[in-house]
């Protein structure tokens, strides 16, 4: 359980950083309280999609991840971002992802600022 904290406070500090150096990624709110409780419910959102869709996707285009030594994986980072945006607007939370280029840039974004937060937390196993 402390593993799954820990992580949803890596993925939530990670879009933080992806929100603050990119315009086209938004997140509203009307207090610090509404916008900090919102990015925590996105990266819930965001560990569910990259839990339970990613490795389908990723093996989906298992051809193409390897003709392009693993480049494609921005693509699929870019994807599970987009798919993040709308399933946060289907839940009326106020974070949208404006374009796949942006989604691009936010996922490699979010994938090195997850990867640091995650080294630098404890694993509580």
């Amino acid at each position: 359980m402390m593993n799954f904290l820990v992580k949803t406070i890596a993925n939530a500090g990670a879009l933080a950083v992806a929100v603050w150096l990119l315009d086209k990624i938004t997140l509203t709110g009307d207090s610090t309280g509404k916008e900090i409780a919102t990015l925590l419910l996105v990266a819930l959102i965001f560990g569910l999609v990259n839990f339970l869709v990613k490795p389908v996707v990723k093996l989906l285009s298992l051809p193409l991840l390897i003709l392009t030594l693993g480049l494609f994986t921005l693509v699929v980072n870019a994807l599970m971002l987009l798919l993040t945006s709308w399933l946060a607007d289907q839940l009326d939370l106020s974070f949208h992802v404006e374009g796949f280029w942006t989604a691009v840039l936010g996922g490699l974004i979010i994938s090195v600022v997850s990867w640091a937060l995650n080294v630098v937390l404890p694993d509580g196993d």
